[in-house]
């Protein structure tokens, strides 16, 4: 099972091989980049990994460096699960969605010097409608809320005209989220 966080061993083969004997124990992927593959080495296509080297590499927001040897392992993998938490808080704290900037963390959403504070559902709501572009009101009912698709409610129509509400007051956006025959989107 290929793991979402990604540890890249950069020119540090003896370090890579340790990992790799472990990597059912870990909860990430470990794969390792010579100098030459580092340069062809799409790194915004991945969204939460790690580099890890001997020495500072430029270019590159998320390099660990690893200077003081020998090290135990499990501070070694401590050290590295924290910075992975700490990648997924930072990419949580300014999640574009169109014109607007949402934070996760502080459940806000901005544009400029405006900011609207949002619940939790709110959120949730946005970012699943953002994700999957085109969303039932039975997709909302079984994903976000966690009901039965054949539930007859109205509640997902409810909580979309008061984000919508907010929005409008807050923004002056009336087409935040739109609706067609296949269901809700974000503009």
């Amino acid at each position: 099972m290929m793991n979402s966080k990604i540890l890249i061993v950069y020119e540090y083969q003896i370090l890579f091989e340790i990992l790799n004997e472990i990597n059912e124990k870990l909860n990430f992927t470990v794969i390792k980049l010579t100098s030459k593959e580092y340069v062809n080495f799409k790194f915004e296509q991945k969204n939460n990994y790690l580099v890890l080297s001997s020495r500072k590499l430029k270019n590159i927001n998320n390099c660990l460096t690893l200077s003081s040897i020998p090290l135990k392992i499990e501070k070694l993998i401590e050290f590295i699960n924290i910075n992975f938490l700490k990648n997924k808080f930072s990419d949580q704290s300014n999640v574009k969605i169109g014109k607007y900037s949402l934070d996760l963390n502080s459940r806000r959403i901005t544009l400029k010097n405006k900011n609207l504070n949002l619940t939790e559902r709110e959120i949730n709501l946005i970012v699943f409608i953002h994700e999957k572009k085109n969303v039932s009101v039975k997709d909302l009912q079984k994903k976000v809320w966690e009901y039965s698709a054949d539930l007859e409610t109205h509640t997902v129509e409810t909580h979309i005209y008061r984000l919508r509400k907010k929005m409008k007051e807050t923004f002056g956006d009336e087409n935040f989220i739109s609706n067609d025959t296949n269901g809700y989107l974000l503009n």
